[in-house]
């Protein structure tokens, strides 16, 4: 094999190399990808044992901003913009919502606005420490736990009873 036949392999090798990470970001940005969720402030519906749950998040709904209360999503943390959240939503824009431990008991969401909550209130940092986020915020909706594989299963959009928004 020659010098320019070495060169002319090397660079369809990285020509696909790019093509395929070009896709494979595409795919990921727009349909979904699995992500590991940490911390306890999802207990008991993720991570309720010594095991870490890998949910599935599909983007494609997040990019219509099409939200139903219940609904377990990913988002940007409006606090640290470095740092991916993993909560339910509880209320939408319009919604009044009772509060747990914020500045004020009920808050009505405003347009472009979501409520988000953790289910374990006692480490959840979440809208009733820093109210209502916007919903651009929201990278994806989490659909269901893909590991470990004992625990493979769509996730309940049921909104807890004790958290129902008030209209």
């Amino acid at each position: 094999m020659g010098f320019s036949d070495f060169f002319r392999h090397a660079w369809i090798l990285i020509r696909s190399a790019g093509i395929a990470g070009c896709v494979g970001v595409t795919v990921f940005e727009l349909i979904g990808s699995v992500h590991l969720v940490n911390g306890s402030s999802m207990q008991p519906v993720l991570n309720p044992g010594p095991e870490r749950d890998f949910v599935f998040v599909k983007r494609w709904d997040a990019k219509r901003f099409e939200f139903q209360r219940g609904e377990i999503v990913c988002l940007t943390s409006p606090r640290n913009p470095k740092q991916v959240l993993i909560k339910r939503i509880i209320g939408l824009e319009g919604d009044i919502v009772r509060t747990i431990n914020y500045r004020e008991s009920f808050v009505r969401i405003p347009q472009g606005h979501c409520w988000v909550e953790g289910e374990n209130h006692k480490v959840s940092l979440d809208s009733n420490r820093y109210g209502p986020v916007p919903i651009g915020l929201i990278i994806g909706k989490a659909s269901h736990i893909v590991w470990p594989l004992k625990r493979w299963s769509q996730l309940d959009t049921d909104l807890p009873i004790e958290r129902n928004s008030f209209l």
